[in-house]
């Protein structure tokens, strides 16, 4: 195009937006509209870049190398057959005169018009085809079209109706809907104003700057390229995301350090990434509070300054809390010791209503609250806390004496592990259940595994979260996501498509994690055999549904971990129950797939597992005497000799040498398939053959199905 191209800056300037969703606003908005102006040929895909902008107050966009008006394009397009479109002498017939029309042809001379169409073959029959000039889009038309999806598509949280004086001769109101009322729309090519419209706003020039700290009023933006300079310099407002984030993290870690080395922030991402979302221009303080909260658990204390005030906590070089911390606000003024002090005056009661929590909490102890949990719902089919809390300690219970365990502790965790629900600082932050738990458990005088037990026993939370410390709290953490999973499948209440309210996936997870990686000598299914009685009649047997789920989650995170669909199919397929197993068996499993006698041995188990499958019912029984085949006897022997070898290599547990040990079979089989016909006339033969094979099969796939290594 030997047009030139200028650079494109739109800005939707709003009222405070959501700031947890800021980011993802901005992002969107950005990006749509930059497919928008590509999907139309404004923009290239090669050239134009996009940047997105994103503020309390306004969401925008600069695109580089934007073309006034897009290239024209030649299109060619299918009409309709030649015997429609045609009559037997070769004219326009009625159909195609009435087409080329709509099309915006001339066809004031049909024969002249039928002579520019192009006949082409098009399948079985010949079609007639016209070739056009379509002329490429305005930027005026093109940026209204981008704007308009780009707002349409924004993924707003929540939509707000709110209502636009029109302008006209006769005063009165129109409805716009949109995330927060919109008050000014700037488009720019270049320096000139793009006629463009949006949310009952017409495109201009100006914009506005930080409500306290802004130069001048309006602030004016000469051309796209000034847009993020002149909001800073006369509007004092930071517009990129990032940069305001990056600020803001250059500008906590400066205050820490200037406190001195014993002082750390607590950085963290949800909140960085929601204060940066609620400033224009930020300004890091440093506050303080009285020295007597600390004897409140530091856990309380740091939640509440940051869910409740956005603030950033400090501690030192072993992590724990001070009595300092870090405001990021939107104001810089010389004087800043009121903005300081109207922090340390908020914070303050937000702190005291945590100490009252923790004191009057410790007046009662956990036992005492236990009959508590009988008026806490915990769903309407499965009865209330306090009947969970009993089918936990059962269960908790039952894996404790499978695993030789001393049970009365256990007991104790489980019973008490919900307690902290009934508490008044749980009640008021219910992100520190499990951490309330134990520091009242300290405090009634129980063990330190007792109460480290009942925080951990909600572990692993999340991907990547530590497991219980101790054995107490991995079987009280086992019963209890074994509780949920046989509890929800029991009534049927599994996830849907990316629904899991109940976090059936992550429980599961949380399961096999536990298992794998303490190496817990527990087998899947003695587990929820141990968990399906305790519900008695408020379920039905669901227990194949559920491993089945559960083997589903532990090959999903095989595969992630890097094995491969093969390898984790072979292995799985078996349904080995003992998990912490299953990383000892696929790295046989891949050992094995690289050794010469693999992929023939593998194709070998796969014909073996589909004559089986034909014939039934089979007995892995073999009479010598019916070895009448030279290579079946050679086999027989072969089998008899190795098999028992790689039997005691499987049960001591190493089964890479299992499986190697077996790979000296590939020859005996081998012969047996080119020199054996399995299914012999005679009856005997062929059910010892069948026999034969079948002893073969299940020494060979002890430690994975082979077959699913063929290709």
């Amino acid at each position: 195009m030997t047009m030139t191209t200028q650079n494109l800056l739109v800005e939707l300037f709003v009222e405070e937006l959501p700031p947890k969703a800021l980011k993802k606003l901005g992002d969107a908005f950005a990006s749509v509209l930059f497919e928008q102006l590509k999907a139309q040929g404004l923009a290239s895909a090669d050239t134009s870049v996009v940047t997105a902008f994103a503020s309390p107050r306004r969401l925008a966009a600069h695109v580089t190398h934007v073309w006034r008006k897009a290239a024209d394009k030649a299109v060619q397009q299918k009409l309709m057959p030649v015997s429609v479109g045609l009559d037997a002498s070769g004219n326009a017939t009625p159909a195609l005169l009435k087409k080329l029309q709509a099309l915006g042809a001339d066809v004031s001379n049909p024969a002249a018009a039928v002579a520019a169409l192009k006949r082409a073959p098009d399948g079985k029959a010949e079609a007639l085809f016209y070739d056009s000039l379509v002329t490429g889009a305005a930027l005026d038309t093109g940026l209204q079209k981008a704007i308009e999806e780009a707002i349409a598509k924004l993924p707003i949280p929540k939509v707000m109706s709110y209502q636009l004086e029109t302008d006209c001769a006769l005063p009165g109101w129109t409805s716009v809907n949109f995330v927060r009322p919109a008050h000014g729309l700037v488009a720019l090519h270049g320096s000139t104003v793009v006629p463009v419209t949006a949310l009952g706003l017409k495109a201009g020039n100006t914009t506005q700057g930080h409500r306290f700290e802004a130069k001048v009023s309006p602030v004016v933006i000469k051309d796209a390229d000034a847009y993020a300079q002149t909001l800073l310099d006369d509007g004092a407002v930071i517009a990129s995301f990032g940069d305001r984030r990056f600020a803001i993290v250059q500008q906590l870690a400066q205050a820490a350090e200037r406190l001195g080395p014993g002082y750390e922030v607590l950085m963290d991402e949800d909140l960085l990434s929601e204060v940066t979302g609620l400033v224009e221009h930020p300004n890091v303080l440093v506050c303080e509070f009285e020295a007597q909260f600390l004897d409140v658990p530091q856990e309380c204390l740091i939640l509440t300054m940051k869910a409740n005030q956005k603030y950033f906590p400090l501690v030192d070089a072993k992590g724990k809390l001070t009595n300092k911390f870090l405001v990021v606000s939107n104001i810089c003024p010389a004087d800043a010791s009121a903005v300081i002090g109207g922090n340390e005056r908020v914070v303050r009661p937000r702190l005291a209503d945590a100490k009252f929590f923790f004191d009057q909490d410790r007046k009662k102890t956990l036992a005492s609250r236990v009959a508590g949990l009988d008026k806490v719902v915990y769903h309407n089919k499965l009865g209330s806390q306090g009947e969970r809390v009993q089918r936990v300690r059962a269960i908790a219970e039952a894996i404790a004496r499978r695993l030789g365990a001393e049970v009365a502790d256990v007991q104790r965790a489980a019973e008490l592990a919900k307690t902290d629900l009934v508490t008044d600082m749980v009640g008021e932050f219910p992100e520190l259940q499990g951490i309330m738990g134990r520091y009242y458990a300290l405090n009634d005088g129980l063990s330190a595994e007792v109460a480290d037990a009942i925080e951990d026993h909600y572990k692993p939370r999340f991907a990547g979260d530590e497991l219980p410390r101790n054995t107490i709290g991995v079987m009280v953490a086992l019963a209890d996501k074994l509780e949920t999973l046989v509890g929800m499948f029991g009534i049927g209440n599994l996830p849907t498509g990316d629904k899991d309210p109940f976090a059936l996936r992550r429980h599961a997870l949380g399961v096999i994690r536990m298992l794998v990686e303490k190496d817990l000598p527990l087998g899947l299914l003695e587990l929820v055999g141990d968990a399906t009685p305790v519900f008695g009649d408020k379920i039905t047997h669901a227990s194949a549904a559920l491993v089945d789920f559960i083997y589903d989650r532990l090959a999903g995170s095989l595969r992630e971990q890097g094995y491969s669909a093969q390898e984790v199919e072979a292995v799985l397929a078996l349904r080995p129950q003992r998990l912490g197993d299953v990383s000892k068996r696929l790295s046989a499993v891949r050992a094995f797939a690289a050794l010469p006698e693999a992929p023939a041995l593998a194709a070998a188990n796969k014909r073996i597992s589909n004559i089986l499958k034909k014939a039934g019912d089979v007995d892995a029984h073999v009479s010598e005497v019916l070895l009448r085949e030279a290579a079946e006897v050679a086999l027989y022997a072969a089998m008899k000799e190795i098999a028992p070898q790689a039997n005691s290599q499987f049960e001591a547990g190493d089964y890479t040498a299992s499986l190697q040990t077996l790979a000296a079979l590939r020859a005996p089989v081998d012969a047996f398939f080119d020199g054996v016909m399995v299914n012999a006339e005679e009856m005997d033969l062929r059910l010892n053959r069948q026999g034969l094979l079948k002893s073969l099969h299940d020494a060979m796939n002890r430690v994975a199905d082979l077959s699913r290594l063929a290709a």
